[in-house]
């Protein structure tokens, strides 16, 4: 979806991303939620913004494709009369990020008569169980005695940090011994996923982003030639390692949790 999804419409869905400017990438999975969001709530206008800046510029530059800041889409809203104003962010977690989209949602408050900001993908027990169950579905024919299944988180300093460690956990739980999740910016990070799968007696890694985007920390940290990136460090140790660079957004399973989200800010209007 390269355009907002145009429609006169009072109410309107804004789907909040980081954003990437891996054009394949985004249309499977930014855009193949925005078009999730239109196919369940066709009372909406459903509209795009990005939350950095960086990739806005790149993309303008490079493609003159013109995307949205949330400043940007808040005040494009308010200009057209927008009521109901739904925030949809495609983020995985409650971080720096959403916590900075809330920042700025505040401040529009009192300028739409119902205004509600919805949750990122793994906020309750429930998402957990879903996400869990949606990347174990997807990885099923890399599920192996002789393969780790690693995972490569984004990461952040905030508190939030800690979803990682859970799903990790309940993924031990369901039996899944040779799944890892990891991260590039935080912990637990390489050098811990690597004495992990050590202890294990592996020959084979598969390397997949736990992230809403197959960008450039995918095709980079994670599968790129550096020597630093994931899958280099992986064969240095002797494994033979393959790299799936599809973005979760990819998965229908995990975008249907961003739908329920989607309908439980909406519901609050009317709790």
């Amino acid at each position: 979806m390269e355009e907002n999804y145009k429609k006169t419409t009072e109410k309107e869905i804004l789907a909040v991303s980081f954003g990437t400017s891996y054009n394949d990438s985004r249309e499977k999975t930014i855009g193949a939620i925005e078009l999730e969001l239109i196919k369940e709530y066709p009372d909406y206008e459903v509209c795009r913004a990005f939350t950095s800046q960086v990739i806005i510029d790149k993309l303008q530059k490079r493609d003159g494709t013109k995307i949205n800041n949330v400043t940007e889409a808040l005040e494009e809203a308010f200009s057209k009369g927008v009521k109901e104003l739904i925030i949809q962010p495609t983020h995985l977690l409650n971080g720096y990020e959403y916590m900075d989209l809330a920042d700025e949602v505040k401040k529009y408050k009192d300028k739409f008569e119902k205004l509600s900001l919805a949750k990122p993908l793994l906020t309750d027990e429930s998402d957990f169980v879903k996400v869990a169950d949606a990347i174990i579905k997807m990885t099923e024919v890399y599920n192996k005695y002789d393969t780790a299944v690693c995972f490569m988180g984004h990461g952040t300093g905030a508190a939030a940090n800690d979803v990682y460690e859970k799903l990790q956990y309940m993924l031990f739980e369901r039996g899944y011994k040779n799944y890892y999740v990891g991260t590039v910016e935080a912990k637990p990070d390489i050098d811990d996923l690597i004495k992990c799968v050590k202890k294990g007696s592996y020959g084979e890694v598969v390397l997949l982003p736990l992230m809403i985007v197959a960008g450039d920390h995918a095709n980079n940290d994670m599968a790129g030639n550096d020597k630093e990136s994931w899958k280099k460090r992986f064969e240095e140790e002797g494994y033979k390692v393959t790299c799936i660079l599809n973005g979760l957004g990819e998965n229908s399973d995990i975008r249907k949790i961003f739908t329920e989200h989607t309908y439980s800010a909406i519901r609050s209007f009317k709790d």
